[in-house]
């Protein structure tokens, strides 16, 4: 049972995105799917100032630290 499970999950862990899984109708597949479009569209768009949601809804700007 157990090395079944592990062609289970390294089928599942050698899973890359393709261009096909948008139109796909497996979870997997549109998780990838859907992942891929959210990196790319934050990749594409930049941000100058990098901001975060706080639990109030409000955006709080990330301020540059520096190191020593």
């Amino acid at each position: 049972m157990d090395k079944e499970l592990d062609k289970k999950s390294m089928k599942l862990a050698g899973k890359f995105y393709s261009i096909d899984d948008t139109d796909k109708k497996d979870s997997i597949s549109k998780g990838l799917a859907t992942t891929h479009e959210q990196v790319s569209d934050v990749y594409t768009e930049g941000q100058i100032t990098p901001k975060f949601e706080d639990t109030d809804g409000g955006d709080q700007n990330i301020s540059k630290r520096v190191f020593d």
